[in-house]
């Protein structure tokens, strides 16, 4: 299921927003380099310049997202903001909510993706962040994500002004 819904970040054609809303994400690739984060080590030229979504922002596609977190911060969100200066400097848009400083109603519990304005993808995890997969939602349930998008990015602090603040 991963490897299919991987996929889709190479056949979308315009933009591609996510909501992001869990505090932990079980992600096999990531152990090693939270470990290293955690320890103070080195996070090599990745940090630097995202070569993930440069390989889209460069075709001129538009990628971003909205984190809704609280703080304070779990060690894993520590490490994935930590690495969002490289996605901005890549040219991925990237907004926060952080409901322990604002009350947000009405967006969704769970995390998602929509692609070209078209297609609304569900995201599952296990208990633990464990990616299970995505689900595609039925064309009916576009509009009401819109809104959830919408509603997310006026909501959002842009996150170079949050990270001033909160880092």
């Amino acid at each position: 299921m991963g490897e299919d819904f991987g996929r889709l970040f190479e056949e979308f054609e315009r933009t591609a927003f996510r909501l992001e809303t869990l505090d932990e994400y079980d992600i096999d690739e990531e152990r090693e380099e939270i470990e290293r984060f955690l320890s103070g080590g080195d996070m090599g030229p990745e940090w630097a310049d995202n070569p993930w979504v440069r390989s889209m922002t460069d075709q001129g596609k538009q990628v971003s997202r909205v984190h809704v977190l609280r703080s304070p911060l779990t060690d894993y969100l520590r490490y994935e903001l930590s690495a969002y200066p490289g996605n901005v400097t890549a040219g991925e848009t990237i907004g926060i909510v952080d409901l322990s400083g604002q009350t947000v109603t009405g967006l969704p519990d769970h995390d998602f993706w929509i692609f070209d304005d078209r297609d609304v993808y569900r995201m599952h995890y296990t208990e633990t962040g464990a990616f299970v997969g995505g689900e595609l939602l039925p064309p009916q349930a576009l509009a009401e994500y819109r809104g959830y998008r919408d509603q997310a990015l006026s909501a959002a602090v842009p996150f170079v002004a949050y990270w001033e603040r909160h880092r």
